[in-house]
């Protein structure tokens, strides 16, 4: 009887994460910068939430994926298909996809959609304390982003909630970019270029 062989083939790609986490840095500072009032309309925001929010995290999620990260792989896919909802709202809150659809937006169904996501965050955050201190530090500012759009959302226009969200989305978009630029030079140089900071060492992987 002849034994059973199991092979495993993992593809090796380059690590993705740093045009992960520029997707989220450039779509956060154009978003952020509406929500602040430095800028108006969302004509200018919506093609960076679908190419930057949206493609770019779920191409780093598909390559991570490949890198067997279920970390890097989970987060960005979520938040890619996050960025294409935004999107989606948007157009139809805009008017874009027709007067019909208009006719019945009802904000408090986003808000519920980032009340889930606020949830699903917290879990990511818990699950960041064992990568690096700059990605914890990163999620905790995407949970006071969703936390705050939740409550503005569903609360009808809650002015401290927005201005939770616009602050906490501006801070993200500066540490996705530090993250982002860091981790591209670690990787390309073979070495600590810029600190990312330890792991928390909180929870312990079993």
């Amino acid at each position: 009887m002849s034994d059973s062989i199991e092979r495993k083939v993992q593809i090796v790609v380059a690590d993705p994460s740093a045009i992960g986490l520029l997707g989220l840095a450039v779509v956060t500072a154009v978003a952020s910068s509406q929500k602040l009032g430095i800028t108006t309309g969302l004509s200018f925001v919506i093609p960076w939430a679908i190419f930057l929010g949206a493609i770019a995290q779920l191409y780093a999620s598909v390559y991570d994926f490949n890198h067997n990260n279920i970390f890097g792989a989970t987060i960005f896919g979520a938040f890619g298909f996050f960025w294409l909802g935004v999107a989606m709202s948007w157009l139809i809150a805009t008017g874009a996809l027709g007067p019909e659809l208009v006719k019945q937006v009802d904000g408090h169904q986003i808000g519920y959609a980032f009340l889930a996501y606020f949830v699903f965050a917290v879990a990511g955050t818990i699950a960041a304390a064992e990568t690096n201190r700059t990605l914890f530090i990163d999620m905790v500012f995407i949970d006071l982003l969703l936390l705050g759009l939740a409550i503005d959302s569903i609360g009808g226009g809650v002015h401290w909630a927005h201005s939770l969200a616009a602050f906490a989305e501006a801070a993200t978009s500066v540490i996705s970019l530090y993250a982002s630029c860091a981790t591209f030079l670690n990787k390309f140089y073979g070495r600590k270029f810029w600190p990312l900071g330890a792991p928390l060492g909180v929870f312990k992987k079993g």
